[in-house]
């Protein structure tokens, strides 16, 4: 039976009683909400991912809701990617980065309109970061977290069910791009999008005080296709090359460094958040690469709670960020954010807990 100890700082999503009336076993902390990991059996979870469909309690998402005359303005001035083309209805990928050009969050960009944008974030409080922003700027913004909880359908089979539930249309929705609609009575947005590269929806609801009626909604479209819970897989985003900002980066990560520079636009204008700096990093170059880890042994054994130094003849040349058992590949894989001067095919010793375990740094995504 799973349990959460009640705690004012502590908030539920709005689809936390269905998960766990599902048998949700485990979960983390992220946004100062609760995020479903497990419900009990990762490996049929994984496998559910890969062949079939999964929903997912994602509502930890929050958004950062800009509105106001300078939304735009200031959307652009958090964003060190050109967004200057981007149209309604159209999300975007945005590193978001301090003023040292260092990577603090990785949300999508979701524009509404010239005067509403959403950032719908991972796991830091760019809430407080765009008010810091828009205040120190002067600017004409109005800047808060709306009642909005995304639900993820995810897998191979997600486009079946959720076009079942909205219609043919979703099908032709391109990649983060979405729509806004209502389904029941519940006001939604339907985007393509997802912590995954098995295909899929995120279902932004925008009530939620009705996060059971959706979950029972997806749940019964998905009933044919043998649709389940589940939550976003280490497995399945370390062998997809997925970047965790906030987990595969620390307090010194640039864009550059773990395969992000390609949603880095280096002209856009000087008053971007950290746009000088990231011109100077990519001008000198970084010091860092993110590679793939082939570790050896035949036994599951994931990263716990802190990164593990690779070495290479007794010299510390950069970190394991992240270790799972891949269930396709048959052996633990993970993240080295390592020293450029190591490249693909190289040997590294991984310190682990256990003792030293031999590794080969191999590009990345793994499949």
């Amino acid at each position: 039976m799973f349990s959460i100890a009640p705690n004012a700082r502590l908030r539920p999503t709005p689809f936390l009683n269905a998960a766990r009336a599902e048998g949700l076993k485990t979960a983390m902390v992220y946004n100062r909400m609760v995020l479903p990991a497990s419900y009990g059996n990762p490996e049929e979870e994984y496998w559910r991912l890969i062949n079939g469909v999964s929903m997912w309690d994602v509502a930890v998402e929050r958004q950062v809701q800009i509105t106001g005359k300078d939304a735009a303005k200031l959307a652009q001035i958090l964003s060190p990617r050109d967004l200057s083309k981007c149209k309604p209805g159209q999300g975007k990928y945005v590193p978001l980065c301090n003023h040292r050009g260092t990577l603090i969050n990785d949300p999508i960009l979701l524009k509404h309109d010239e005067d509403r944008f959403w950032f719908s974030i991972a796991d830091s409080d760019i809430w407080f970061w765009a008010g810091a922003i828009a205040a120190e700027r002067g600017l004409d913004v109005q800047i808060e977290e709306p009642d909005v909880s995304p639900l993820a359908v995810q897998g191979p089979k997600a486009v079946e069910v959720v076009a079942s539930i909205f219609g043919d249309w979703v099908r032709d929705l391109k990649y983060f791009w979405f729509k806004e609609t209502e389904l029941e009575g519940m006001p939604v947005a339907v985007q393509r999008s997802g912590w995954s590269k098995q295909g899929g929806y995120e279902i932004y609801l925008k009530d939620g005080s009705q996060g059971d009626k959706l979950w029972d909604i997806v749940k019964e479209a998905g009933a044919p296709f043998d649709i389940g819970p589940g939550s976003p897989t280490t497995p399945e985003r370390t062998e997809s090359g997925l970047v965790s900002v906030g987990g595969d980066t620390d307090a010194n990560t640039s864009p550059f460094e773990v395969r992000l520079g390609q949603y880095v636009d280096l002209d856009v204008e000087d008053d971007v958040v950290g746009i000088r700096a990231l011109r100077k990093i990519a001008e000198d170059g970084p010091k860092r690469h993110q590679l793939g880890l082939k570790l050896q042994g035949d036994a599951p054994a994931p990263l716990g709670f802190a990164w593990e130094a690779l070495t290479k003849d007794g010299r510390k040349v950069g970190d394991m960020t992240n270790c799972t058992w891949s269930f396709r590949l048959k052996q633990n894989i993970g993240y080295a954010l390592i020293s450029v001067d190591m490249q693909a095919g190289d040997q590294v010793m991984v310190q682990r807990p256990g003792g030293e375990v031999a590794a080969e740094l191999v590009e990345l995504p793994f499949l």
